[in-house]
């Protein structure tokens, strides 16, 4: 998995591209604090090589936490900036300081 953050000089946002490599996986989305956790809101595009992707625009200053959603299942970053617990979800989420 990666995450690479392109900051803007314009406007105070963040282009945060996600790359989850899973090949044998149907379904990939990214869902977080900046979508409202809504799963249907930012699914990843799968390319030929088996690995899903996709670029969101985060607001700079801020953290934000998600998680991928792999056919239904959560799954952390590894490479994220950091991990909060999360009591609703009884896990860690991934941070992203941007």
């Amino acid at each position: 998995m990666a995450i690479k953050k392109q900051f803007l000089k314009s406007k105070p946002v963040c282009k945060v591209t996600f790359t989850v490599p899973a090949e044998e996986a149907n379904k990939v989305a990214v869902v977080g604090s900046f979508n409202e956790w809504n799963e249907k809101a930012t699914p990843l595009k799968k390319l030929k090589n088996g690995s899903f992707k996709g670029t969101v625009d985060l607001e700079s200053g801020k953290s934000h936490e998600f998680r991928y959603l792999v056919d239904g299942a959560y799954v952390n970053e590894l490479e994220a900036d950091g991990f909060a617990w999360s009591d609703y979800a009884g896990a860690e989420n991934s941070v992203l300081n941007i």
